[in-house]
């Protein structure tokens, strides 16, 4: 793509993005929504208008960099260290059950084969991209309802980063089975290693903000340094330590986010993110999408793919949260959050590609897979929102809830 078509595309994307922002608003819908069917509209899927770059999908990254960053900013860290456990089961079991449901779908489809054959090892790395969990639309979703910061909201985002570094283990794992060169040992040690690195330098930048704040308060400086804090943990996460950008990113936001002027940090980010880097994120998603080359055997596995790797998040997360004492509406937020697929599915999916443990035909069904939970996430969401002011202690049951309101 040349320099100055890059540029069109850009407004294009903006304008286009905002518009159809507007009109899901109109309809009673959060604007994500519109922001993705956006992207489709003027994508290879409908018109071809605007078709998907790297100059694009680099600012895409950055979008969702800042949008984790902005997370971890408003998060309230006495609420995390709270639901920390709880994320940690939720997350684990958001994994397994997603992985045995995509590997027994593909068994289903294409014949069971014997443990340690080719096509068991296809069957696995099927299930391995179910297991992905894109957190972004969600915490997009949860601020424009206001229910960010609640303790549903936290243990969504605890969970779902959690998920993502248990995804890449599974992932490096299932990869060792067929490249002996790839060594899950040290995966291991290097997501150790990133966490001990993320709590020693975050003690130390705590407090040098926290001097920087002191002596210079809601002063620009501060979300400046922030932002390239943010930029700094999502390159090392990812370079040295083979975890995603944005759980680096999502990291810096939780150092910061105890800061007095934390929310000032977090409303100068908004507004790059809300201005360009948020929508061309979200319409990117829909400009990834394309359905040439479907069958009517592809399409019906992808049919499939979806509506199992939909359900096994709702299932294996929603009852893991419904077992920790959750009552049901929430349990179902908790399931429905944590059931969006994005840029993560996408990475494991390429990964598949170059190690030859997936064919190309099946990137249709990880495109539809992104597409429809990140349309039909924010939707359910807020439909479950509805009539909630606030959510009630997450560890009253359904019966202590009733029990509260007749005393």
């Amino acid at each position: 793509m040349d320099r100055i078509d890059f540029f069109r595309d850009l407004s294009i994307i903006i304008v286009s993005a905002k518009l159809c922002g507007l009109i899901a608003q109109k309809l009673k819908a959060p604007q994500v929504v519109g922001e993705i069917i956006a992207g489709l509209v003027i994508g290879p899927c409908c018109f071809g208008i605007v078709g998907n770059s790297d100059y694009l999908s680099l600012i895409a990254e950055i979008g969702v960099v800042m949008l984790m960053f902005g997370a971890g900013l408003e998060t309230n860290m006495r609420d995390l260290l709270k639901t920390g456990p709880k994320a940690l089961i939720v997350a684990c079991v958001g994994v397994f059950v997603p992985l045995v449901g995509g590997t027994l779908l593909y068994s289903s489809f294409y014949g069971f084969s014997s443990i340690g054959s080719e096509g068991f090892y296809r069957a696995v790395f099927i299930g391995t991209i179910m297991t992905a969990t894109s957190v972004g639309i969600t915490v997009q979703t949860l601020k424009e309802l206001g229910h960010l910061k609640e303790s549903i909201g936290t243990l969504i985002m605890s969970s779902a980063i959690i998920d993502d570094v248990i995804g890449i283990i599974v992932l490096t794992f299932v990869i060792g089975f067929k490249n002996p060169d790839s060594k899950p040992t040290d995966v291991l040690i290097h997501t150790g290693l990133f966490i001990v690195l993320s709590f020693a330098l975050g003690f130390v930048m705590y407090y040098i903000f926290k001097y920087i704040d002191k002596r210079h308060p809601h002063q620009r400086r501060i979300p400046i340094l922030g932002l390239a804090l943010c930029m700094f943990m999502a390159f090392a996460a990812e370079e040295f330590f083979g975890i995603a950008d944005i759980t680096g990113a999502y990291v810096a936001g939780l150092i910061l986010c105890s800061l007095s002027d934390s929310d000032y940090i977090a409303r100068k980010i908004d507004i790059n993110s809300y201005m360009i880097f948020g929508p061309v994120f979200f319409a990117s998603i829909g400009l990834k999408t394309t359905l040439s080359g479907f069958n009517k055997e592809l399409a019906l596995f992808s049919l499939g793919f979806v509506l199992v790797a939909l359900a096994t998040k709702v299932i294996g997360c929603g009852l893991t949260a419904k077992l920790m004492r959750y009552n049901l509406r929430d349990s179902l937020k908790v399931g429905v959050g944590m059931m969006t697929r994005g840029e993560v599915a996408l990475i494991v999916a390429q990964k598949g590609l170059s190690v030859e443990m997936l064919d190309e035909k099946y990137f249709a069904s990880v495109i539809l897979l992104i597409i429809v939970s990140s349309i039909s996430t924010p939707i359910i969401l807020k439909l479950l929102y509805r009539n909630s002011n606030t959510d009630v202690d997450a560890n009253v049951s359904e019966k202590e809830e009733k029990e509260l309101v007749k005393s």
